[in-house]
């Protein structure tokens, strides 16, 4: 392992296996820059905790077991193990790295807290092994899918609430899900969503060769992509104009998120490279110019998206390929990389690794929450700037949430005293008439 990060890299890719290292690419130049130890880890089994830890889901080959496997960027074995009470696949941090979402076998959703480790709440949402776990742009949402193809949308502070749902209860934990629907006809492999809330859109992709773009705010279907195989990764451009997509047969798919495109006619393109194996994930790296794909064979590659060019092959020459089960790009500090306090010294990257080898400095005090705290301060101010920008664009989606909820109020209010009128009229009249009949009767 090197011993400090470069300054001029802020993206690194890292890939987990189901038998063998995890690895992290300089995403810039494609070169390896380091190796975490062995793991056991299947799809989707991989995440950054607050950009300086790595959790990756583990199933230990002796007794079958889960467990949730903590790495730390400079030490090189596992940092610490969490159990699990079943064995899980995907998992997904929230975005301050207080809590970890871990999807299981028996189609549980599981909580833990972090960096204690300890588990929150489990949700029974699924009827089969959920297979993919996704949060939203401002991660309010949840959303989960499964191997019968069914999706869940919950919000996401119910699972962090202590003590409000156990296994062992018998509150229905279906009563607070948001959306649920049957969305494809085999395991879902992949979810991704867009900015914004009640507008945004999902993408989710299937065994069944599919992928479709739903409408988040009430699951209702806009377009459903077919391709001639499994799809098991996707990537959505920033601007949400363009999707991208993995499949079996090792191919990139490029297609249009433009809803007056889709109603003229959909036309998908592929990229002109081909890898020798599924490819697992997609990831869109240097401000969105560049997309990476990696591919159970091993092979991690750089794309240029405006031509469809393959541009770099991560790794170096002398490398032993793994299977590849997952993938994601980490953001590190360019101008300041990590910064650690000792003592009330800062200490820059270049003696991190001699710090923690000394006796003085023990794997107990890096782990310590304060510490975490510092890996994480933002220093640059191009990075302020773009935490404002993210800010006003929430806080624009989020006012434009509350009123079309309002509105949604108001429709049901109204039509509730719509009827309530049209109720009573019906009474008087009713009235009037048993009136006018007692009248003749009484002539009579």
């Amino acid at each position: 392992m090197s011993s400090s990060f470069p300054s001029s890299f802020d993206e690194f890719i890292l890939t987990s296996s189901p038998d063998g290292p995890i690895v992290a690419y300089e995403a810039s130049t494609g070169a390896t820059y380091t190796h975490f130890s062995h793991c056991r880890s299947p799809r989707r089994g991989l995440t950054m905790v607050n950009q300086s830890l790595i959790a990756v889901s583990h199933v230990f080959s002796d007794t079958g077991a889960g467990s949730v496997q903590i790495y730390n960027w400079h030490i090189s074995n596992v940092f610490n193990n969490f159990p699990l009470p079943e064995p899980v696949a995907p998992l997904i941090a929230t975005s301050d790295g207080a809590f970890l979402f871990l999807g299981g076998l028996s189609g549980t959703i599981h909580s833990l807290s972090f960096p204690s480790g300890n588990l929150v709440n489990s949700f029974s949402l699924h009827s089969t092994p959920i297979s993919s776990l996704h949060l939203n742009h401002d991660a309010s949402l949840l959303i989960s899918g499964s191997n019968d193809g069914v999706i869940v949308m919950i919000p996401s502070f119910k699972l962090v609430e202590e003590g409000s749902y156990s296994l062992a209860e018998e509150e229905d934990s279906r009563d607070f899900i948001l959306h649920q629907w049957k969305a494809h006809s085999d395991s879902i492999t992949a979810l991704k969503s867009g900015v914004g809330l009640c507008r945004s859109t999902l993408i989710s992709c299937s065994l069944d060769c599919t992928c479709k773009i739903w409408d988040m705010s009430n699951g209702v279907l806009i377009q459903t992509v077919t391709f001639p195989y499994a799809i098991f990764g996707v990537a959505l451009d920033s601007r949400e104009s363009r999707f991208y997509a993995g499949g079996e047969d090792g191919l990139v798919y490029m297609g249009s998120m433009n809803r007056e495109m889709i109603k003229k006619g959909y036309e998908l393109f592929t990229w002109s490279k081909c890898h020798n194996g599924s490819i697992v994930s997609l990831v869109l790296v240097n401000e969105g110019r560049n997309l990476v794909s990696a591919a159970e064979d091993g092979s991690v590659w750089k794309w240029d998206v405006m031509n469809g060019e393959v541009t770099m092959v991560l790794g170096n020459n002398n490398d032993k390929r793994s299977m590849i089960s997952d993938m994601i790009v980490a953001t590190r500090d360019r101008n300041h990389g990590v910064v650690i306090k000792e003592n009330d010294v800062v200490i820059g990257d270049s003696e991190i690794n001699d710090l923690i080898s000394s006796s003085s400095f023990s794997s107990s005090r890096l782990y310590d929450e304060e510490v975490v705290t510092n890996l994480m301060q933002i220093t640059d101010f191009g990075q302020v700037l773009d935490v404002l920008v993210e800010d006003k664009k929430k806080a624009i989606n989020m006012l434009e949430s509350a009123i079309e909820m309002y509105e949604r109020l108001l429709k049901l209010i109204l039509k509730e005293a719509m009827r309530g009128i049209s109720g009573s009229n019906d009474d008087e009249d009713k009235e009037k008439q048993g009136d006018k009949e007692q009248e003749e009767e009484n002539e009579n």
